[in-house]
């Protein structure tokens, strides 16, 4: 049976922000966008080595009502939460953390100087989930199914089943697909996905060409892809890395409010004060 490819419909391209104790980024994914790229929240790209950008982490903060995948690219930070969970992220780690009723953590830089790379992904949870009780895991670089491609280049499986013997993350009713992807110069991939699922590619190193129409996506730019049960991605003269991500759309109401997720206005209120009251994690 034919493969239609998607089209690339929607280009948006990250703006600088801070966030934490001051820490610098560029926020790919907002609020603006989570009707439209359901059931992706956030996407956030940190990168810098300039110690003053990241040195102040993100301290003792709440969440509920969805999951979050932080993805290191270099450096090194530290997980805490209230459940006793303690992670070391190093270059290649992935953590997973599906906050749902509560959970309160930290995510503090171990390094002091040299540079401190990756991207932190907020997917959101159905509302007969979001209370379900908190979960982290961690995924080492070593444990992440990592697939050479034939004319160099290759595809990192951070979530998903795109390959046999994947690490897969289970009880996740989006059955969200997260690669990591670097292509040599002049390389095309196609990568098969389901036709009802949301695609977003986010482009972090050189260009990326898009579809069929082989639409340009720079650096630091994210696309909406759509129509279709094949991704047709290549590189130019030069090589390229991005990011898939693909899940399946929840069509619920999306209420946020800082640290909360929820489906109503009265849901996220109750979240405040949960946490104000210390009973968020109970």
């Amino acid at each position: 049976m034919t493969k239609q490819t998607r089209k690339l419909t929607t280009v948006v391209t990250g703006r600088a922000t801070s966030d934490g104790s001051g820490v610098k980024l560029q926020r790919i994914i907002y609020q603006q966008h989570q009707k439209a790229f359901d059931p992706f929240l956030l996407l956030d790209e940190f990168a810098s080595d300039n110690a003053a950008d990241y040195i102040g982490g993100f301290p003792s903060h709440p969440h509920r009502g969805f999951e979050t995948v932080t993805y290191m690219l270099e450096g090194a930070m530290l997980h805490r939460d209230h459940l006793g969970n303690e992670g070391h992220l190093r270059a290649g780690d992935v953590q997973w953390m599906t906050a749902a009723h509560g959970i309160i953590h930290s995510e503090m830089p171990e390094q002091e100087n040299g540079l401190l790379r990756g991207f932190q992904l907020w997917i959101n949870l159905p509302a007969t989930e979001k209370m379900k009780p908190p979960h982290y895991q961690d995924i080492a670089a070593a444990d992440i199914p990592h697939l050479s491609l034939a004319n160099g280049g290759y595809i990192k499986v951070i979530a998903g089943d795109y390959i046999s013997d994947t690490e897969t993350i289970t009880g996740v009713t989006t059955q969200p697909l997260y690669l990591d992807v670097s292509l040599s110069p002049q390389q095309t991939v196609n990568i098969p996905i389901a036709t009802e699922q949301t695609v977003l590619i986010y482009v972090y190193l050189g260009d990326t060409l898009v579809g069929a129409a082989a639409d340009i996506l720079t650096a630091g730019q994210l696309g909406q892809l759509e129509n279709g049960d094949n991704l047709q991605l290549a590189s130019q003269q030069q090589a390229t890395r991005f990011l898939v991500l693909a899940a399946l759309p929840l069509h619920e109401p999306i209420v946020q409010s800082g640290p909360f997720v929820m489906n109503s206005v009265a849901e996220v209120e109750q979240a405040f004060r949960d946490y104000r009251d210390g009973v968020l994690t109970l």
